[in-house]
């Protein structure tokens, strides 16, 4: 929600008035210090239509929501109290306490770009920028939340099948956002000391033509629909697919024993499993090591499915630090820690190899690929307790 500034306004009483803390507020407008005149944005509000009814005055229709007169003032600044005219239309704040995020079913591309517009726009401290594109050109949206300087990396739907990763993904930022601007604790931990000591780096959907062609058929491949098909065996069904839209398995893209896979999986595109004729020949992979090596990550999380397991180690660089946080991941979801397995060029994999510092894929749900959406709930609430004790340990 937009404001304008009058004479004298701080931060700090915004702050106050509308009951948000203050680090959000700052954030959401890069700066601490506000002057006359400028617009402000306050996080976790919007701004609905009142139409004005006989004997209203902002003092009645404030005590009548149980709100600050001055809320309703800052909005209306160029309405008079004592001449609101019947039938004529104000606005009045609103403060969000219910999720946006809500169709997550079938969770395409542009649901989740659509989504995250939404969510930026009623909270402005979380942020959003590209950080690469796909084979067809989709931006690779990476998502910020937090001001403190223990960076967490998350993604999500390297494989066209797992797009409920990013499902779960979006609904733990809506929920995220919620907390913070109502300064409601999310399982019994308090939001706020989090945002401010962890900055945490998103990217909800790192194959997103994959992700499409899984759920809306060869059409959305658009001039790659023909080779798609050709590589599909001439079947519509890309339920079992994997890859990116060129029919390489992004997880199996990184200078991690690569060799190995490509040794022992198929040597052309297919679906799934083709690690590629090199390392890092795809955009989608090149875009997510380069931000890799960008950040200085502390700590990396890949979601995956399906398994209910945690895979925390690579040919002996994991630091000893992994298996105490695997361990509390383990508590918090019910899930199996798995020290190592026979699979090799992951972006876990890599991550731990390259910088020696903690690296978890986590398998979400049981099943088969893609995994019905009837398991999100518990998917969802298994993963909340590992995500959040992601940026407390």
């Amino acid at each position: 929600m937009e404001i304008t500034v009058r004479q004298g306004d701080t931060l700090h009483y915004y702050s106050q008035l509308f009951d948000i803390p203050l680090p959000l507020i700052e954030d959401a407008n890069q700066r601490s210090q506000v002057f006359a005149e400028e617009t402000v944005y306050i996080p976790g509000y919007q701004s609905i239509p009142y139409i004005i009814q006989s004997d209203d005055s902002f003092q009645t229709i404030a005590t009548n929501r149980n709100i600050p007169v001055d809320r309703i003032a800052l909005l209306n600044q160029t309405s008079i109290d004592n001449s609101l005219t019947v039938g004529h239309s104000i606005c009045l704040p609103k403060k969000v306490t219910e999720l946006i995020v809500t169709d997550l079913n079938d969770y395409t591309y542009e649901k989740m770009q659509q989504d995250l517009h939404k969510i930026a726009k009623l909270y402005p401290f979380i942020t959003l920028q590209s950080i690469g594109s796909s084979v067809m050109g989709k931006d690779l949206i990476e998502v910020q939340i937090g001001n403190g300087s223990k960076q967490v990396h998350l993604n999500g739907s390297f494989h066209g099948t797992e797009w409920i990763t990013t499902s779960v993904i979006l609904k733990f930022i809506n929920e995220y956002a919620i907390s913070l601007t109502n300064q409601l604790p999310m399982q019994a931990i308090a939001t706020l000391p989090l945002y401010q000591a962890a900055r945490l780096s998103i990217v909800p959907m790192v194959n997103p033509d994959g992700v499409n062609l899984v759920i809306k058929g060869s059409a959305s491949a658009a001039k790659y629909e023909a080779n798609v098909l050709d590589i599909n065996h001439n079947q519509d069904d890309f339920s079992n697919w994997k890859a990116n839209i060129r029919g390489v398995d992004l997880n199996k893209q990184f200078p991690a024993c690569w060799n190995v896979e490509a040794n022992r999986k198929p040597t052309s595109p297919q679906p799934r499993d083709f690690p590629g004729y090199m390392a890092l020949t795809e955009s989608e992979a090149i875009a997510m090591a380069n931000l890799a090596k960008q950040r200085h990550f502390m700590r990396l999380l890949a979601l995956h499915t399906q398994g209910e397991e945690i895979y925390w180690g690579f040919e002996g660089f994991e630091p000893a630090i992994s298996q105490k946080i695997v361990n509390e991941y383990a508590q918090v979801s019910g899930y199996q820690p798995v020290r190592y397995l026979d699979s090799f060029a992951g972006y876990k994999d890599w991550f731990i190899q390259e910088f020696q510092r903690p690296g978890f894929t986590l398998e979400l749900g049981l099943g088969v690929n893609p995994l019905p959406f009837e398991q999100y709930p518990i998917i969802y609430q298994k993963t909340r307790g590992i995500l959040l004790a992601s940026l407390y340990l």
